[in-house]
């Protein structure tokens, strides 16, 4: 089965990311997973989201450069070796990975987003200021 996936052409500059996220919340439409590949200048941003046609035409209103493609989605038991087995039932079947990325189940209404900042520290306190709950890595690591 397949699963439409959202990619969104970003210019790598403070505050881009947030005006997709922002365009998507004014929508109503809810990310469920997501992953950023960047470079110096610019990133591709890449979504599941639960209103894929929606945010398409919500992004590119407000000047994105959008697309969607076709992806699989996965169900595998959160242990070691089911990513394996997957991948080698592809690798003998001939068929290339591009890339992928990968979220766990959540086991609480909470989603779990990583974010790689410049300053950490500083991030933890703006965080915490603004009473955004940062969690442990016993708590990550648990997942």
């Amino acid at each position: 089965m397949l699963v439409e996936q959202i990619s969104v052409f970003l210019e790598n500059k403070s505050g881009r990311l947030a005006e997709v996220t922002k365009t998507l919340h004014g929508h109503g439409i809810d990310i469920r997973a997501l992953y950023v590949a960047d470079t110096a200048e610019y990133g591709i941003l890449r979504m599941i989201v639960d209103q894929p046609y929606e945010a398409v035409v919500a992004l590119s209103e407000k000047g994105f450069t959008v697309s969607s493609t076709h992806v699989l989605a996965l169900a595998l038991e959160d242990a070691p070796g089911t990513l394996d087995r997957a991948l080698s039932v592809l690798s003998e079947g001939g068929i290339s990975v591009e890339y992928l990325y990968a979220f766990v189940g959540r086991a609480s209404t909470d989603a779990v987003v990583v974010i790689r900042v410049e300053d950490p520290d500083r991030a933890t306190v703006e965080l915490e200021k603004g009473g955004i709950r940062l969690m442990s890595t016993k708590e990550v690591y648990g997942l």
